[in-house]
């Protein structure tokens, strides 16, 4: 592992804060100019459940979080039963001496604080208690008190002087019991921190986004509370309807009229608008999807990571129709792929799916966007003569025309002709079968001048990723020196065969989270690729680097056939 890498988790339960102390933690860290990655991992209960959060920082780039701890702040007995195998060697456990005694059990020893009793003194205790974990973390890191204070203005704003007061209590204390610290070496890092929603919501923004359209789903419903959020500065229509059945329908009323439009939701939801999904296929229309999986089927495990959805993505809807799917690996492909792909829905005037996870939605790292290459979207228009919605052209593509206008505008989910009228003549429904087809030889084109797969390394071993894995792959290469070849496939549909002829006759290795190995199957089937070792995992949780890397070493030492 990198030897500048130090990793802090805080446990506690829901309500106390631990998710905002992640926050702080991995603010604090990037004020010390280090590079960040924040995991946080919950339950689908408001109160009660245990949340847990864990940062890591390096000097440099890091690109996923390390479970094995340097520093544990457990806010209740729980996280010390949870986490015990967590605590690195020689690492240090700092926990709520009101609520579980030392030495019990084959827990490990530490430092015993009394955070409730303290908070007691401040109004809501309950939900003080999260400052402690800070408070100790800036006392072992042995951060300047006055830096501290900063922190505490920006991060604990709302009651500050409480939060201050209880943290500078907290801190004395820390420093007073601890064995030793932590002292950690600023870095020159400066980019933000930004989750991979907030990513794609900038991304969309800056493309040219006018409406989004949402049903709160866990992991896409922070693209909704930011992109709410944003709303009048931004110029954006923020809608949260009934259903995922309205979002879709009303995603596709607002672009005939003209507006550039976004849903985002996970697996159940798109599975209530595959019809609509379909409805896009048939009329024409551009429709940008944000699918965040989640463990399935139903309601699987609500608040955390798989990738199980891509066949769905490869093959929601019925009948036949072209479509566009891209998976971003890290927090500059969510904001680069959420411009691209609204920028292509509008271009092909059909739907496409950005397909992320938890993992990647709702974990924050460092970023810097290039908002100079951003297409900003400029759909082909209309200009004189008779109007015909589907009029034929070479690449399937036909003008669009918006109200207000004096021409009829026919919009059709029904199979039709040039104008939008509904038909069931053989040769017309030939016709327009050919025409939707010919967009997709179009993207296909397209996409040969985009980058559509990303390859880091030269090794000798080659390891094949898609989204969120991508960034645990590079870690575990890094965390052991690992000498790979990963290649990253940022689309998914249309497939980019063209791209992988150089790896057709070699053994390549296969990482996801999936039970069935779905990618698997897209790469031999679709890729001709010789898949020979498959490294997977579906509990939910994401890939440890250290975890996977021993994997990793394991499957390039003996292959064994999938």
């Amino acid at each position: 592992m990198q030897e500048e890498a130090f990793t802090f988790l805080v446990g506690g339960e829901a309500g106390q804060g631990v998710k905002k102390a992640g926050t702080a933690a991995s603010v604090l860290f990037s004020r010390m100019g280090r590079a960040v990655f924040q995991m946080d991992d919950y339950q689908s209960l408001i109160r009660g459940g245990h949340n847990f959060s864990v940062v890591s920082t390096a000097l440099d780039r890091i690109s996923s979080h390390y479970m094995k701890s340097h520093l544990m702040v457990a806010l209740d007995e729980r996280s010390v039963q949870e986490h015990a195998e967590h605590l690195r060697e020689g690492g240090l456990l700092i926990y709520n001496g009101d609520v579980y005694e030392d030495g019990s059990g084959d827990f490990p020893e530490g430092v015993g604080l009394p955070m409730t009793t303290l908070a007691r003194e401040y109004p809501n205790p309950g939900m003080r208690v999260g400052v402690a974990a800070v408070a100790a973390l800036c006392a072992a890191i042995h951060l300047p008190l006055q830096e501290m204070e900063d922190l505490f203005r920006s991060e604990y704003g709302k009651d500050f002087d409480n939060n201050l007061a209880y943290g500078k209590t907290v801190y004395e204390k820390t420093k007073e019991a601890l064995p030793r610290r932590f002292p950690l070496k600023r870095g020159t890092v400066s980019s933000s921190l930004w989750s991979g929603n907030e990513a794609i919501a900038v991304g969309a923004c800056a493309a040219g986004l006018n409406a989004y359209f949402a049903y709160p789903m866990t992991p896409a419903s922070s693209i909704l509370h930011c992109l709410a959020n944003w709303d009048e500065e931004l110029g954006l229509v923020v809608v949260q309807p009934e259903s995922e059945v309205a979002v879709a329908n009303m995603a596709l009323g607002a672009a005939s009229v003209g507006a550039r439009t976004m849903v985002g939701t996970s697996g159940g939801g798109f599975a209530l608008m595959t019809e609509a999904f379909s409805l896009a296929g048939m009329a024409e229309t551009p429709f940008l999807v944000v699918l965040s999986s989640r463990p399935g089927p139903a309601t699987g495990v609500p608040t955390y990571t798989e990738q199980g959805d891509l066949d769905f993505a490869l093959s929601a809807g019925h009948g036949e129709f072209p479509r566009i799917v891209a998976s971003p690996g890290s927090v500059e492909d969510a904001f680069r792929l959420a411009a691209e792909l609204l920028d292509l829905v509008w271009t092909f005037q059909t739907p496409g799916i950005l397909l992320t996870e938890k993992h990647l939605s709702e974990s924050r790292m460092n970023a810097t966007f290039d908002l100079e290459s951003v297409p900003w979207v400029e759909p082909l228009l209309h200009r004189d003569g008779p109007y015909a919605r589907y009029a034929a052209s070479e690449n399937g593509v036909s003008p669009l025309l918006f109200p207000p206008s004096d021409q009829c505008i026919k919009w059709n989910s029904y199979e039709h002709d040039e104008r939008g009228i509904t038909i069931e003549d053989p040769l017309w429904t030939v016709k327009m079968h050919d025409k939707r087809a010919s967009k997709r030889d179009a993207l296909i084109e397209t996409l040969k001048e985009k980058e559509t797969v990303q390859v880091f390394g030269e090794g000798e071993q080659i390891l094949f990723t898609y989204g969120s894995t991508t960034s645990s792959v590079l870690e575990a290469c890094r965390a052991d020196g690992l000498d790979a070849t990963v290649v990253q496939i940022l689309y998914l549909e249309p497939f980019p065969v063209w791209e992988l002829k150089q790896w057709r006759n070699r053994p390549v290795t296969v990482v996801e989270q999936s039970q069935m190995g779905q990618f698997v199957r897209l790469l031999k089937e679709r890729g001709g690729l010789n898949v020979t070792s498959f490294v997977n995992q579906y509990d939910g949780r994401p890939f440890d680097p250290e975890a996977l890397s021993a994997r990793l070493k394991k499957e390039m030492g003996g292959r064994g056939a999938v």
